[in-house]
């Protein structure tokens, strides 16, 4: 009994002090599975944050904004452009309420997100596995210059589904009966759509690399359902 408590103490200080990376490192195959594991659970957990109603909008560092598609002076959105046209008019209201839909429609995409982005990582070939450990975002990082692309495609149509029965088209649609300044940014159903993607997919890989390095800095409660094969 006294040397099974030693050898669980033992493990345990060993996972404590950083023995995860020590760990992936003794294989090729055990890399690659311990690597993608912890990619597809920081996946899960990232994705299911943002799936929360005001996830994306109450967070100013992943906030969708309004693109500004012309050349109208250089203002980071939409928004900041017609506010200085308008003050606090109804088009600016309208505008905040189009910023609202277009990032609950990203969060509702995001829920839905979830087997594209296993899919990815599961067909992730990792090729570079001692570069990936040695940062806290590796794995993150190495899926998004692997899969960004083509996450995005995937994406796209979830984000068109939920803009759709969000109203977020129709809302672009009403603002550009209302305002010739729509017009002008060229700012299309097609063009929004493709901004709300790119923006969300932005976010979502941002909360992922969070998830992953608080992931490797905590291992012990999730050790038995992921790296047990290769700590046990």
């Amino acid at each position: 009994m006294r040397t099974s408590n030693i050898t669980a103490n033992r493990r345990h200080f060993l996972i404590g002090s950083g023995a995860m990376l020590v760990a992936l490192s003794l294989s090729g195959p055990a890399q690659a599975k311990g690597l993608t594991d912890i990619l597809a659970q920081a996946s899960d957990s990232a994705l299911d944050k943002l799936a929360v109603p005001g996830a994306f909008y109450d967070d100013e560092d992943i906030r969708i904004k309004l693109p500004l598609i012309g050349d109208l002076g250089g203002l980071d959105s939409l928004t900041e452009r017609v506010s200085g046209l308008f003050g606090r008019s109804k088009k600016v209201d309208l505008l905040g309420s189009l910023t609202r839909t277009i990032n609950d429609a990203a969060g509702v995409a995001a829920g839905e997100a979830k087997p594209i982005f296993r899919e990815s990582i599961n067909e992730l070939s990792i090729t570079d596995a001692p570069g990936i450990i040695s940062k806290k975002d590796g794995a993150t990082r190495y899926l998004e210059e692997s899969s960004g692309t083509t996450l995005e495609g995937k994406l796209r149509p979830l984000v068109d589904t939920s803009m759709t029965e969000l109203g977020a088209y129709e809302q672009l649609d009403r603002l550009g009966e209302k305002s010739s300044l729509i017009a002008q940014t060229g700012l299309s159903s097609d063009r929004l759509g493709q901004s709300v993607t790119e923006q969300a997919l932005k976010g979502i890989f941002s909360y992922i690399a969070t998830e992953e390095a608080n992931f490797r800095d905590n291992p012990l409660d999730k050790v038995d359902g992921i790296l047990g094969g290769i700590f046990g």
